[in-house]
């Protein structure tokens, strides 16, 4: 489970040197700048267990996900954040 496998990582004392939060973009075009998904919505429609509706600019409604980090299943695209594996200011 992924809660075992994350209580084995090691601990360490957080350093921000050199971070600079400006660095990073927040969601770039995504694979195809002219469907209008960005990179959110695009790992949404890859991650779907149940694909959402697109309209518009690549608007998502419906579909369906599985949260692995607290194994709860999500209908609604807009109560999922879509983040960094690793924070910014580690990375």
């Amino acid at each position: 489970m992924l809660s075992d496998v994350v209580g084995k990582l090691p601990e360490a004392v957080e350093s921000r040197d050199g971070y600079q939060r400006t660095s990073f973009r927040h969601w770039n075009v995504g694979l195809d700048p002219a469907d209008g998904c960005h990179t959110r919505s695009e790992v949404l429609l890859a991650e779907a267990l149940e694909p959402p509706q697109i309209t518009g600019s690549c608007v998502l409604s419906g579909g369906r996900w599985f949260s692995y980090y607290d194994e709860q299943t999500v209908t609604d695209p807009a109560k999922l954040d879509i983040d960094h594996m690793v924070p910014l200011a580690e990375a």
